[in-house]
């Protein structure tokens, strides 16, 4: 595998490191790597062919779920191909264009992420709350309709951040301390001053998610105040049941967000390999996970699934 010279890189593009120090162990680390990703994808995509194509499950809940499925697939999925071509092939380089283009679609997708969480927090919300006019408040056109508010909110929000470093000079640095391109990742490389940008990065990420998390918190606070009403253990437990795959989700994919976010910004103590492993994890294991936790925890789910792979 050729060597890249990383003291002269052409003007035009940047050059991705990878997981600096880890060179040697490139190889090993993408088993992992590769292999989750395979995972993820096979449970994302099979969680999609099956709603797809039983009837009985062309409900609200289960678009919000197949809405997930879809993020965690363009999540993973703008991340790892390219992580993957420098394990095994040492393909570092990026262009400018193609640097954007990834720092778009990932950052448009973790915010369309978000929303879809949200939209699953006023979803359990209605259905415990207010069960008896579930079918009318939350119909399939209506999930539609929200989910695509949400993408509309992620393309508006994300899309001046590469707006922004289009316009940012890039002198001789051109190293990008890292396996993809990440908004600060990349702010940092610059010779011009990128304050607007580290604001409004900044501004993004916690006003955008923190209302979600605010309104997902405002959300379980009603549920839990209209579950502690409920006298019969039976329903109380079933009311619980309904929440608990959605908490899951979101402990796993907030908590890894707001790590790698602030590590990014604050963590200059951190040694580069560990921030860029744990940064990977965030965009890794969610995908891997969620259709895992929606399967075990959502019994017709579960019960098609298994109608599928024993017809196997």
């Amino acid at each position: 595998m050729a060597t890249l010279n990383l003291s002269s890189p052409d003007p035009s593009t940047f050059i991705l490191t990878g997981i600096p120090g880890l060179e040697a162990a490139y190889i090993w680390i993408s088993i992992p790597f590769s292999t989750v990703y395979v995972i993820g994808l096979l449970g994302n995509f099979t969680i999609l062919f099956v709603v797809g194509k039983e009837q009985t499950l062309h409900s609200p809940m289960y678009l919000l779920i197949c809405m997930l499925a879809l993020t965690d697939i363009g999540i993973s999925t703008s991340v790892v191909p390219k992580t993957l071509c420098i394990f095994w092939f040492n393909l570092k380089v990026i262009t400018l264009g193609g640097c954007l283009t990834q720092m778009f679609f990932l950052h448009t997708v973790s915010l369309m992420q978000s929303a879809v969480l949200l939209t699953m927090a006023f979803d359990r919300y209605v259905a415990i709350c207010n069960p008896l006019n579930y079918a009318t408040i939350l119909t399939n056109a209506r999930i539609a309709k929200l989910g695509l508010v949400g993408l509309i909110r992620a393309v508006l929000f994300v899309l001046p951040l590469p707006v922004l470093l289009s316009q940012q000079p890039f002198c001789a640095n051109r190293i990008i301390p890292h396996t993809y391109c990440e908004h600060i990742a990349v702010a940092k490389i610059s010779c011009g001053d990128t304050t607007v940008n580290r604001v409004y990065g900044l501004v993004m990420a916690f006003v955008i998610i923190g209302l979600d998390l605010i309104l997902v918190a405002l959300s379980y606070g009603l549920i839990l105040r209209a579950v502690l009403r409920i006298s019969s253990k039976k329903a109380l437990q079933k009311s619980l049941n309904t929440c608990t795959a959605h908490i899951c989700v979101m402990a796993t994919s907030f908590t890894l967000f707001f790590f790698s976010t602030l590590t990014h910004r604050f963590g200059q103590g951190i040694a580069p390999h560990v921030h860029i492993f744990f940064a990977n994890f965030f965009y890794l294991f969610p995908p891997m996970l969620n259709p895992i936790i929606y399967g075990v925890k959502t019994k017709e789910l579960r019960d098609k699934v298994g109608k599928y792979t024993c017809r196997q």
